[in-house]
């Protein structure tokens, strides 16, 4: 009977000791997707400073450089904005056309992101005032957007897509 009881700790001890190294392994593994998640999200944090800037200067080169090679948007006017020569064409366009138009506030409330290797997603209220000209009262308006962003080969993020929510 002692015997059993030998028998018995000592089993239970070394599946004590398995499932302590199962568990300590899987917190490495947790730590380490959390510090890819940290290196994630503070390149994203540069990508929506960027993005606030470019928004609020309305400088076509700065609002380009928010996005990768085949980026599409889809806040554009009829059919969508696809690559980086048709994004900057059209924000030229645009300040051309509109070389008045002023963004008094951009105030991006960002809701949700979810990591999915190499990519993000994320929900984004986001709550604009701007003027069409000097003359024009301030337009204020309030979107969902949903964001697609994709890591890029330097480990800097770039909007991929961009749509109404």
């Amino acid at each position: 009977m002692r015997g059993m009881v030998i028998l018995y700790t000592f089993t239970a001890f070394l599946a004590g000791i398995g499932i302590g190294l199962f568990a300590r392994s899987g917190r490495a593994f947790a730590s380490e997707q959390g510090d890819a998640h940290a290196a994630d999200r503070a390149g994203i944090e540069k990508l929506r400073k960027a993005d606030i800037e470019a928004t609020l200067t309305q400088e076509p080169s700065a609002t380009t450089a928010l996005w990768s090679e085949n980026g599409v948007n889809l806040q554009t006017p009829g059919a969508p904005t696809v690559g980086l020569n048709a994004l900057k064409e059209f924000y030229e366009k645009f300040r051309s056309e509109h070389p008045e138009f002023t963004v008094l506030k951009y105030s991006p409330d960002f809701k949700e992101i979810q990591f999915v290797e190499g990519w993000a997603i994320e929900v984004i209220d986001a709550n604009a005032t701007f003027k069409m000209s000097a003359k024009d009262d301030p337009i204020t308006v309030q979107q969902k957007l949903v964001r697609v962003l994709k890591r890029q080969s330097d480990g800097s993020w770039k909007f991929a897509l961009v749509g109404l929510k």
